[in-house]
């Protein structure tokens, strides 16, 4: 059924060729010739709203075979890459932001203010604009010159908070129990799964975390907004950013417009007349009309270690098979100089990680390997940078979590309650040492437990070499507890907070390099090529699932979606894990 649904799919395809091969070729026409005469006008404003996902890698980027829309992405290395561009494009005058509410990490908003702090160093404007404006849009449109809000608008200050769900209660009602083993007394992954409430460990880590974060945010808005940090706790903690007025007495926004007249705002500013229409380009078409690739053979590989870790192949997450397959790639391409491994994972399985761990190892003999941390860096995620010459976190990236758990399902008494029972015979005590309606044998149990303890003795043994500490420095920071990046610079266990760029001038440094270009891995495919791979790459089963969650995803929401998925990937996070201890949602 796949190779007759492919084949249909391609004589479709070389018949819409045939009949549509002149009007193709009127439409090539159409693109070719305007594109002769466009370009980036005369007394420009870039403009930056962030209205769609700001993804990290091209394997985050969704195709559906049920869709034909080709969606445009945004990148943060390009986004990064574009600022920097335009601070010396003597045709963009400015910068205006357009922001709601931004689909995009903590961290990443970081390197993009500081990129626009770099921007005003060429004395061009950057203003802001909101009708209304979430934390993540305020924390960056905190850094403009001016910052102008609709009157009716709020800007939603509130500080940061985080709610972990517990499916204790939901296991115990359908009868799913959770054998699980663990180190680290921080190790609380499976928490959710063995309470109802936060530990007392948790909770406390929690909170140093959260606070630690909530001081780099809101140290940044007090400076960019020439305030304390202490009124702006005063305005977070009385909520005056939900009342417009009270946002302007205490100093959030510089003034209340309506839209039209922040137009003529910046209209002033450019020095055009009220008739004139603003010069407006957007990051994807000033990508378009931009050229930021130098005249060298020179390269910096990007590699992108988003998701979690997997054994196997797959392009949705980081897949042992497929991921090595990459480094080996960038090994051999004499053209490539320096890597930067740019790490946003919460970790995964053990064992995907050790080999990536080992390739990246033979990678760094040959190449400069930099490591850049972005939202998080944990567990797995942390692991695998073992390999750096020097790792870069941001004083809000959330790394650390060194420890290991195990967790085994048992749905016993899910299929007793529906009366369904099982029985079994073996030749050996251990024959059956798991199965999902027996649980674990005691044997197998404790044959888990040391292979727990083993595996987490590697992982700190590998964080000894590299970071240069004791067993008892690494097991004291270890226990599966996390830190915020000022944490982990303070314990050593990064080298230097920093941007993405800034991870990437270090590895050019590295590798003596003056000019240079960056290349990405995975490498983007076209359209095209995602649609057809996925359609070789799934059977019919494979595709209704992927109209299934299409579907899904849409009537769902982000939120509850990512709630769907958590449940879906369960049986992939079995075994011996490398993870985080637990799902963070900073909102």
């Amino acid at each position: 059924m796949k190779k007759f649904t492919i084949q249909v799919m391609a004589t479709i395809v070389g018949i819409l060729s045939l009949i549509g091969i002149s009007v193709i070729g009127l439409i090539l026409l159409g693109i070719i010739i305007p594109s002769l005469f466009s370009g980036v006008e005369d007394n420009s404003v870039l403009e930056i709203t962030l209205n769609k996902p700001v993804l990290e890698s091209p394997s985050e980027k969704s195709i559906s075979i049920f869709s034909l829309e080709d969606k445009t992405n945004l990148y943060l290395n390009d986004i990064l890459n574009l600022i920097k561009h335009a601070k010396t494009d003597e045709k963009i005058k400015g910068i205006s932001l357009k922001l709601t509410n931004p689909d995009v990490g903590y961290s990443e908003i970081s390197d993009i203010r500081q990129a626009l702090l770099d921007f005003k160093e060429s004395k061009k404007f950057v203003y802001a604009y909101s009708n209304d404006c979430s934390q993540k849009a305020y924390y960056l449109a905190s850094v403009s010159d001016s910052l102008f809000l609709n009157p009716n608008a709020i800007v939603e200050l509130t500080g940061l908070s985080t709610e972990i769900m517990f499916f204790k209660n939901l296991g115990e009602k359908y009868g799913i129990d959770f054998d699980v083993v663990r180190h680290g007394k921080y190790k609380s992954a499976v928490e959710p799964y063995l309470r109802n409430n936060l530990s007392e460990e948790n909770r406390l880590q929690l909170t140093e975390l959260l606070g630690n974060l909530w001081t780099k945010i809101s140290t940044d808005i007090a400076v960019s907004r020439k305030v304390s940090t202490q009124d702006i706790n005063i305005s977070t903690d009385s909520l005056f950013g939900f009342i417009s007025n009270l946002s302007l007495k205490h100093k959030l926004v510089d003034k209340l417009v309506n839209e039209s007249e922040y137009d003529q705002i910046i209209k002033n500013k450019l020095g055009i007349s009220k008739d004139k229409k603003i010069n407006r380009i957007t990051l994807s078409k000033y990508k378009e009309n931009v050229n930021l690739d130098l005249n060298t053979k020179n390269k910096i590989a990007i590699l992108y270690a988003v998701g979690e870790i997997y054994t196997g192949k797959g392009d949705d997450a980081v897949y042992s098979k497929t991921f090595i397959k990459q480094i080996k790639e960038i090994k051999e391409d004499e053209n490539i100089k320096a890597v930067v491994l740019r790490i946003n994972s919460p970790g995964g399985s053990a064992n995907a990680s050790a080999e990536i761990l080992y390739e990246l190892e033979q990678l760094k003999k040959v190449k400069p390997l930099i490591v850049s941390f972005g939202d998080v860096a944990a567990s797995g995620g942390y692991y695998i940078a073992m390999a750096a010459d020097k790792i870069y976190a941001q004083e809000n990236t959330i790394t650390g979590s060194i420890g290991v758990l195990g967790m085994i399902p048992n749905v016993k008494k899910l299929i007793n309650n529906i009366g369904i029972t099982t029985d079994y015979v073996t030749t050996n005590t251990n024959s059956l040492y798991y199965s999902p309606t027996q649980g674990m044998t005691a044997g197998m149990k404790d044959v888990m437990t040391q292979g727990i303890e083993i595996t987490y003795k590697k992982f700190v043994g590998v964080v000894m070499n590299n970071r240069k500490m004791t067993f008892e420095q690494v097991d004291n920071l270890g226990q599966g507890r996390v830190w915020s990046g000022k944490q982990a610079l303070d314990r050593r266990l990064v080298d230097e907070i920093g941007t993405f760029n800034d991870a990437i001038v270090f590895a050019a440094e590295k590798a003596k390099l003056e000019k240079y270009n960056t290349i990405s891995y995975p490498i983007e495919k076209n359209f095209l090529e995602s649609f057809f791979n996925k359609m070789e790459s799934n059977d019919d089963d494979d595709i209704q699932s992927s109209y299934v969650e299409k579907v899904l995803k849409k009537d769902l929401g982000k939120d509850n979606y990512q709630l769907y998925q958590k449940i879906k990937n369960m049986n992939k996070n079995t075994g011996i894990l490398y993870l985080m201890p637990f799902e963070l949602s900073i909102k």
